[in-house]
């Protein structure tokens, strides 16, 4: 079983940064890992990806300002965020799978809450 403990949420001003990170019970080499983000009233969405060779994907809504990445070492994924906007506001989850990880994977993090005021 892979276990995902998430940190670093918090409370920011709009235009501010927020750096999430996601510790992994594996090797973050050897599975898929992403991130995903679900709003008050609204379904989970995909917000970035970065593959077990290191290939890197981002949702259309937080491309140039959020930024995926990888430390081996540690075992941690980590997200990132920049020039935060209000409708960022959502439960930030960290999520793995060994198959692919945008669609349904199979292993969650608890989620971190994130706020972004105006």
């Amino acid at each position: 079983q892979v276990q995902l403990v998430e940190s670093g949420g918090g409370l920011v001003q709009a235009g501010g940064s927020l750096r999430l990170s996601c510790a992994a019970s594996v090797y973050t080499y050897s599975i898929h890992m992403g991130w995903f983000r679900q709003a008050p009233g609204k379904e989970r969405e995909f917000v970035a990806a970065i593959s077990r060779s290191g290939g890197i994907v981002y949702a259309d809504s937080v491309k140039g300002r959020f930024t995926i990445s990888r430390d081996s070492a540690k075992n941690t994924v980590y997200l990132q965020m920049n020039s935060l906007k209000p409708e960022d506001t959502a439960v930030y989850y960290c999520a793995a799978d060994y198959v692919e990880v945008r669609t349904t994977p199979q292993h969650w993090g608890q989620g971190a809450q994130v706020t972004v005021s105006s």
